[in-house]
């Protein structure tokens, strides 16, 4: 990565309660499963990442988040998963509200529409808790966590000290369902 380009891609953004909450879950298993914590300022549900691209695209990346229409969902954080291929243990929901894929498709074809290209694989919401972690716990169910998911971001992943941090850019708002 260079001055020109940015590591970017579009989050739901937690509260900070909950990024709490979920960081709090994720300490809980470093003890069972090994692995380093994801930094509680940075835990986030990914909709579409881009990688590395020119930060001359920025502004075009805001104006086609601005032209989105979504709907807010409260997502139950409810268990947690362990995909062995990465080391990866993450958080999720057994009932995903169908706004929040919706979301992510509508956001994908866009982006690969203005010319991006994205990972092909089926979209899987989830929370990333633990990085490298050694082995899957003992137990998937957890206490719910309610995240009300209100907006998207657009973030910026950049390098600090040894690890990363992630700065949200901007946010769009999601409108409230129809009752």
């Amino acid at each position: 990565m260079t001055a020109e380009t940015a590591r970017l891609f579009f989050a739901a953004w937690p509260v900070p309660e909950v990024q709490r909450a979920l960081h709090d879950l994720a300490q809980r298993f470093q003890r069972e499963c090994g692995g380093r914590a994801v930094p509680v300022h940075n835990i986030h549900l990914t909709l579409a990442f881009l990688g590395n691209v020119p930060r001359a695209t920025l502004q075009s990346l805001e104006i086609l988040a601005a032209s989105l229409k979504g709907s807010a969902c409260d997502l139950a954080i409810d268990h947690v998963g362990y995909w062995r291929h990465n080391r990866i243990l993450w958080a999720g929901v057994e009932q995903c509200p169908d706004a929040l894929p919706a979301l992510a498709g509508t956001l994908s074809a866009r982006l690969r529409e203005a010319g991006f290209r994205l990972d092909d694989r089926p979209y899987v919401p989830h929370v990333t808790l633990l990085r490298e972690a050694r082995r899957a716990p003992a137990a998937a169910a957890v206490p719910l966590i309610a995240w009300p998911v209100h907006d998207f971001a657009l973030v910026e992943s950049v390098e600090q000290g040894r690890g990363r941090a992630y700065e949200v850019r901007s946010r769009w708002p999601l409108t409230s369902p129809s009752v």
